[in-house]
């Protein structure tokens, strides 16, 4: 191992250490009560934070007889406030969501259920700001009654009337293959973004809001389509204008990166 990094262990080495086995470190990472890094290979490598975690769960089961979704409350339960400057800005979404949660006294299952997505889903979200779909976020955010974009942090400042193309912001990546930039900073009356595209990227469903908005394909090609019987096939240079409480959804049918140019107004993303 790297003395000059942090020590990973590998699912037999963390297994051990916590004093279970390796299908059993695979289950609870199912259930979503651990959420291990990978390697460039693929491989799941578990941090000290995460063989101490594992040794919580086990303990929580063993102890004091806790099924994974009491498990999953106990553990966070134990998390210390997000308002400290150590937070990571890369699961600033998920700390949101997870007080808007809290602050709605529901709990992971509560949610989960009522926005048709499993509670391991949910718990992996609100730990690392990833590993939903676009329309799930969108789902959320309509949930709690806010949007993307604020969820995102978006909201805050005065209105930066000039971004370099080096200097842009991003949302967290929480949805694989989607990448949105902003285009303009601060309060304003639009929401201006660049998304980039993976190939095979999607919103994985329908969604919609209030508000109309305008798109442009600058590279790649984009299916879009609306109230589930309507389909645009957009390339470079097309452009299309709609209402956003129609629904709405998307994939890049490009064997490439396909990059748009993506307006809402009001800003209700």
């Amino acid at each position: 191992m790297n003395d000059n990094g942090p020590v990973r262990y590998k699912v037999a080495e963390a297994a051990r250490l916590a004093g279970v086995s390796a299908s059993t470190l695979r289950l609870w990472e199912s259930q979503g009560l651990v959420v291990p890094g990978r390697s460039e290979t693929g491989h799941r490598q578990y941090s000290a934070d995460d063989v101490a975690r594992l040794k919580r769960i086990s303990w929580y089961r063993v102890e004091r007889g806790l099924n994974p979704a009491a498990i999953r409350e106990a553990l966070e339960s134990e998390e210390p406030s997000t308002d400290g400057a150590e937070a990571s800005q890369d699961s600033g979404l998920g700390r949101k969501l997870r007080s808007l949660r809290h602050a709605s006294g529901k709990t992971l299952d509560q949610v989960a259920g009522d926005i048709g997505v499993t509670s391991s889903t949910l718990s992996t979200l609100e730990r690392t700001s990833q590993g939903v779909s676009f329309k799930t976020l969108h789902d959320l955010a309509e949930y709690y009654g806010t949007t993307v974009s604020r969820l995102s942090g978006e909201e805050s400042g005065e209105v930066a009337a000039l971004v370099r193309a080096g200097e842009r912001r991003a949302w967290p990546e929480t949805t694989p293959g989607v990448t949105v930039q902003l285009l303009a900073e601060g309060r304003r009356m639009m929401d201006c973004h660049r998304f980039v595209l993976a190939p095979g990227a999607a919103s994985e469903g329908a969604y919609r809001h209030e508000g109309e908005e305008f798109m442009h394909v600058l590279s790649g090609r984009l299916e879009l389509v609306l109230d589930g019987d309507q389909f645009f096939d957009l390339g470079p240079g097309d452009s299309l204008y709609f209402e956003s409480r129609r629904d709405h959804s998307w994939r890049n049918r490009h064997d490439g990166e396909t990059v748009l140019l993506w307006i809402n107004t009001p800003p209700t993303f």
